[in-house]
């Protein structure tokens, strides 16, 4: 296992109840980390709790519905109140509505506000938290639709290249504050939420086939990236958008 520092840092993971988060919540707490998880799905959250528990880690759950302002503002509160400060804070809750028309009203309003606004109130009370402590490494979640365009998903394409905009200006505000923001750009990684669009097995096949690497990645890889991200090796990087895609926009 790559040692990444983190040892006694504290952690804050949005989305971990499945996939990506749950897979960066372990990470860190198998890097030494006290890990706050967080999500909507109550179960979810708790069994990520639970896995990292039995592994010897810790960790404690608050549910929060990332795009409220009030419940992100008590999520990091408590955080605080928990583990005595805020050290790292993966940005990842998101949704992908795969097959929603996203010039819908609703379905655009609720991409827009689950994938980029609440970036915005998560970085917002994070960032106050990290001041108070000297410093800290702020990651979010883009994604390759976020530096290439999307026919099908203007909802999503548009949330996620707001991500990367916003994690520069973010970086270029508190440089000199001791806080890097950085982000992560995946591409399709094997996690519930891409699950239905590769239900298909043709469909699987087109886009492991569109992939230079020839296969989807997993969650495990891109909290890797996360967890480098976060630690004193990236000590130099901030408003970088790190794209994990096996070779996908390399085309």
């Amino acid at each position: 296992m790559i040692d990444y520092g983190l040892a006694n840092k504290v952690a804050l993971v949005t989305g971990a109840a499945g996939g990506i988060g749950r897979a960066a919540a372990i990470a860190f707490a198998r890097s030494g980390a006290s890990v706050f998880v967080s999500d909507v799905n109550e179960a979810g959250g708790a069994e990520t709790v639970a896995i990292i528990e039995r592994a010897g880690g810790t960790a404690a759950f608050h549910r929060c519905d990332v795009s409220k302002s009030a419940e992100v503002a008590a999520m990091v509160a408590a955080a605080v109140e928990r583990f005595g400060g805020l050290d790292c804070a993966f940005n990842n809750a998101g949704v992908n509505s795969v097959t929603a028309d996203e010039y819908d009203d609703a379905v655009w309003d609720r991409s827009i506000a689950i994938n980029l606004t609440a970036i915005m109130l998560c970085m917002r009370e994070e960032a106050e938290v990290m001041l108070a402590r000297g410093g800290g490494a702020i990651v979010n979640t883009a994604s390759i639709n976020g530096v290439v365009g999307n026919p099908a998903q203007p909802a999503y394409t548009a949330s996620k290249h707001g991500v990367i905009g916003l994690t520069r200006h973010a970086a270029l505000r508190w440089a000199k504050a001791g806080i890097r923001v950085n982000a992560v750009c995946p591409g399709v990684i094997d996690t519930p939420m891409s699950a239905q669009a590769m239900a298909d097995p043709a469909a699987r096949a087109m886009i492991e086939t569109m992939t230079p690497m020839g296969r989807t990645g997993q969650p495990e890889e891109i909290a890797e990236a996360a967890l480098w991200l976060c630690s004193a090796g990236a000590s130099f990087v901030t408003g970088h958008a790190l794209i994990v895609d096996g070779g996908v926009t390399a085309i």
